[in-house]
């Protein structure tokens, strides 16, 4: 039995553009591989972290040590992540992140046992930073989620802005999950900066787009950046609210061909209720199937041996495009 774990937030703030359907999305790799792979069975199991670094680590502990499971995809919330991903070197498991965004897994706290897939922090700063920057929006203010991936898209962005020849004038942080905005965004509308970049996630980024509505900012003239956002975030506030927004996508359903085929595929499945594919279910299926190839191509579920052959891989990846 090859075992797959997707730990995931099931219930909370992430749970719409992860949650079941990221499940689903790596179910849907299995049956492409024809559900064996190497001579052994492909199991998917998954488990809610709840976003809590504790329970994410608890998890990946059992897993490896009494339920054996081979690899662990996803995991949003880069501070479960982080913690995650030391279990996982300490274990010499493998780890496909494709739902965390901090860029420190990459960098400061990276290891041979992880790959990240689908973006990162200092993707998503130096696309949307220099773009925004190069067309006038020179000045900025950030809205924070107060934990890691918060922390490192507001870092990454500024370091971007300001070598760009922007200022960053102030930022303000909120607890992760809070329901009012009311005082950051009086802030950043206060700074009469020219861009009001949404350094949060899920929940936190739809409720702070509503509020900001309701104040009029996009009208006043501030423009609101979105760091991470999906399609499914788009459904939850409607097009009125979202309207005049700026967002970053590495991956869209109604992009070519292959994106839609994924996309009904997707949406057909028990629970999806038609429901498009977020970029992280996207990237669950992609990097599930990637890992599940190199596994093919090997024998092997050794992460010394798997992660070396998953960055081996040029060619054309049909949900995200040309590798470089």
């Amino acid at each position: 039995m090859l075992r797959v774990g997707i730990i995931t937030d099931m219930s909370g703030q992430y749970s719409d553009g992860n949650g079941p359907g990221s499940v689903i999305a790596a179910q849907m790799a299995a049956e492409e591989i024809g559900g064996m792979v190497a001579g052994r069975k492909i199991e998917i199991i998954s488990a809610d972290h709840q976003n809590k670094p504790d329970i994410g680590t608890t998890i990946a502990r059992q897993w490896f040590d009494v339920d054996k499971v081979d690899t662990i995809v996803d995991v949003p919330n880069s501070g479960v992540a982080l913690a995650v991903n030391n279990v996982v070197k300490e274990k010499n498991g493998v780890y496909i992140n494709s739902g965390a965004a901090t860029s420190d897994l990459t960098n400061a706290q990276c290891t041979p046992n992880t790959v990240h897939w689908t973006y990162d922090t200092y993707m998503l700063a130096h696309s949307t930073g220099q773009a925004l920057v190069k067309a006038g929006g020179d000045t900025w203010f950030f809205i924070t989620a107060d934990y890691v991936f918060g922390h490192s898209i507001e870092r990454d962005t500024g370091d971007v802005v300001r070598a760009a020849g922007g200022k960053v004038l102030g930022s303000a942080r909120h607890p992760l999950n809070t329901p009012d905005f009311s005082s950051f965004l009086l802030q950043a509308q206060a700074s009469k900066a020219k861009i009001i970049g949404l350094a949060n996630a899920g929940g936190d980024t739809i409720n702070a787009i509503k509020q900001a509505a309701e104040f009029g900012i996009q009208q006043s003239g501030q423009t609101m950046v979105a760091f991470l956002l999906f399609v499914n975030d788009i459904h939850g506030m409607g097009l009125k609210v979202a309207q005049g927004l700026q967002l970053l996508e590495a991956f869209y359903w109604d992009m070519n061909d292959d994106t839609r085929a994924f996309a009904k595929r997707f949406a057909a499945r028990p629970g999806m209720n038609g429901k498009m594919p977020s970029g992280n279910q996207a990237g669950v299926y992609a990097s599930t199937l990637a890992y599940l190839n190199a596994v093919a191509a090997t024998g092997s579920d050794d992460a010394k041996v798997v992660v070396p052959q998953m960055k081996t891989f040029k060619g054309k990846d049909k949900l995200f495009g040309d590798t470089i």
